[in-house]
Formats: structure tokens, C-alpha cells, sequence
């Protein structure tokens, strides 16, 4: 169902009628009846809200010229997408300067297919081709020679880059404790180069 100028009430009021009589999968599609619309007029945010709002399936019809303002909705939830088509814009027709010739229609679904893949799910941390770039993340690296016993002071570890070290939040429980081993200049900092606990006469 396209939205159309209607108000809350007027889409309440056909979705009541719809159920009434046996149309239980709805789908509610924002749309600005003005042709061609301008982009300004979209409120594509209605989009969320419609599907908050009246618990439904959501989408646009759309009426813009050119591609952006349908796949901006897609990222904002639109499941279906209605745009206009023809086979040649040259032939005219009422609805000819804002409707899709064929190619530009193919472009269109690729490039909300693109946007599909794009939004995938929520996630944190790396992910799989991360992986192999997070040696360019910083982490503690020795940057002066230290002997074993030795304290880790400001002037001998830094973070830098790569990330073979520990992670940088470490810094200052670090600084003040011993090595256990002797360290080389540009070597990474790991747990086992450091004395955990010192003994106490």
C-alpha cells in the first residue's frame, strides 16, 4: 500500500479495512505524490517509522530522478522498492522524466543488492578481511636496549606501529616494572619479557 498524502489516521483506517477483509501481509511503501519529487521531500525517516508506528514491512515508491534516494531507503529498511520504467524516456508520456530506461533499472538493483550485502548485521571487532591489517594497529615496542632487571620507564617503551606488542592500554601498568630478559631496541613488548611480581625482602 503507497502512503501517499495520507495521514496516520487515513492509513490506520485502510489498514483496518484491509485486515477486515482477509489481507493480513502488508506492506506500507513512503511516497511523495509530487512529479517528478525532489529529494527535499522525501523524509525517507518516515520510513523507520512507518515500520515502528504501524508494526509492518516497509518500502518506497519513488518517484526522484536518478537512483540514490531508492537505495538510501533500502539502508533505511525499505523491503520493496517501486520506481517507474520505460523502455525509451525519448518516446514521452506523463511519467516519462522521472521513470528508469531499462539499463539505468539494472543499475538500480545492483546497486541495492551492493547496499544489501553492505548493511549485513550488527558486529565488533575485526572482521575476517581485517584480519591481516591488524599488525598496522600500535602496541608496546621496546625502543631502547634494556638489560634484564631493568625498569620500563617512558623513555625505553612507546607504542608504535605494528602490532605485534601489547595492546597500548597496557602502557601504564607497564611502566615500572622490571624485565625479565634483556631487550633489544624494536623489539615488541610481550607478557613474558616482564616480572610480574617483584620479591619483597
Amino acid at each position: 500500500m503507497s502512503k501517499g498524502m495520507a495521514t496516520t489516521a487515513e492509513i490506520r483506517l485502510a489498514m483496518r479495512t484491509l485486515r477486515q477483509n482477509g489481507c493480513l501481509d502488508i506492506t506500507i511503501l513512503q511516497c511523495v505524490s509530487s512529479y517528478p519529487a525532489k529529494p527535499e521531500e522525501m523524509n525517507l525517516l518516515t520510513i523507520p517509522d512507518i515500520a515502528r508506528r504501524f508494526k509492518v514491512e516497509v518500502g518506497l515508491s519513488d518517484h526522484t530522478l536518478g537512483n540514490h534516494v531508492s537505495v538510501a531507503a533500502v539502508a533505511l529498511g525499505a523491503k520493496i522498492i517501486e520506481k517507474h520504467l520505460t523502455l525509451r524516456r525519448a518516446d514521452g508520456g506523463p511519467d516519462a522524466v522521472f521513470s528508469l530506461e531499462p539499463a539505468e533499472f539494472k543499475n538500480l538493483v545492483s546497486d541495492i543488492r551492493d547496499i544489501e550485502q553492505a548493511l549485513g548485521k550488527v558486529k565488533y571487532g575485526p572482521g575476517k578481511g581485517e584480519q591481516e591489517n591488524i599488525i598496522f594497529r600500535k602496541s608496546l615496542f621496546v625502543v631502547k636496549d634494556i638489560k634484564k632487571g631493568e625498569r620500563f620507564t617512558a623513555e625505553n617503551v612507546r607504542s608504535i606501529r605494528p602490532g605485534y606488542g601489547l595492546l597500548p592500554k597496557f602502557y601504564r601498568s607497564v611502566l615500572g616494572k622490571k624485565a625479565k630478559t634483556d631487550l633489544e631496541k624494536g623489539t615488541p613488548l610481550v607478557l613474558k619479557d616482564i616480572v610480574k611480581k617483584e620479591k619483597r625482602c
